[in-house]
């Protein structure tokens, strides 16, 4: 790794930190209303109010990673870009996956509108991108071509290719998160065990990274030594802890198979 320096200078302005906030404080406003419209339309079945929680929660992990005094640092120390990727790429997905917000979209549209929304869902591009194989290359074999070729560099060197980082970021892990343990309509998701295979691959090809990353092997990154063998560091604990509670959610959501009882005296029909 030798040979590594600062990155370009850059920063966020107040302008930027606002629009930003806005933003954020928009999505929080319209996913709150369309819970409260949800509760409205169907009283008795309401909507679970640790949906709406998890939601706001997502947002402050983006609001932590997208303001000061986390945003300005991503830009001229790799730790704190790193701190930036565990937040928008794999702590903010889960919680807003876990909200749930395809299922209240569906409850608050009129029914034809819900019925396109779903025949998006069940449409053959939408079937192909949740595919877990998918979502796995595009939220952590990317990380790869990140990390050990010039498209870090080349991207930290122009805003706006950070934000292009933070869009892939997250619109990769919350794809990967609602493959995994999403408790929206999936209508291609496998069963619980290929989807912990499939996250078992995730773990493992994020330590890799990081250990390459450390050792310095591969690596493609302008900055200190220091700072990027600490952006490991973040990498490799920061990612076991987000992998940790997404395979919580998995399990959450397993429910035993129920078998229909065989009349007494019936062979079983072979396949």
């Amino acid at each position: 790794m030798g040979g590594m320096h600062h990155h370009g200078e850059g920063g966020t302005s107040r302008p930027e930190t606002a629009l930003t906030l806005l933003v954020l404080l928009a999505v929080a406003g319209g996913y709150l209303l369309a819970a409260h419209r949800a509760r409205r339309r169907n009283p008795a079945q309401g909507w679970n109010p640790w949906r709406s929680a998890s939601f706001l929660t997502g947002l402050a992990l983006l609001a932590l990673a997208l303001v000061p005094p986390l945003a300005p640092a991503a830009h001229t120390d790799f730790r704190g870009h790193m701190a930036q990727h565990m937040l928008i790429g794999m702590y903010a997905p889960l919680a807003l996956v876990m909200a749930a917000p395809v299922t209240l979209l569906l409850r608050t549209l009129p029914p034809a509108r819900a019925r396109r929304v779903t025949a998006v869902l069940h449409s053959l591009p939408a079937r192909a991108l949740a595919h877990p194989a998918v979502a796995l290359t595009l939220s952590t074999a990317t990380l790869a071509a990140l990390y050990f070729t010039p498209l870090y560099n080349t991207a930290m060197a122009h805003p706006a290719g950070h934000w292009l980082l933070h869009a892939h970021f997250l619109a990769s892990g919350c794809l990967f998160a609602h493959v995994i343990a999403g408790p929206d309509p999936a209508p291609t998701r496998p069963g619980v065990r290929t989807r912990l295979f499939c996250l078992g691959i995730a773990i493992a090809a994020h330590a890799l990274i990081a250990q390459a990353m450390y050792g310095g092997f591969f690596v493609d990154i302008h900055a200190p030594i220091d700072q990027v063998q600490q952006g490991a560091e973040i990498m490799y604990y920061g990612g076991d802890i987000a992998e940790l509670l997404l395979a919580g959610a998995l399990v959450s959501t397993w429910r035993p198979e129920r078998r229909t009882p065989r009349p007494a005296g019936r062979a079983p029909v072979p396949y």
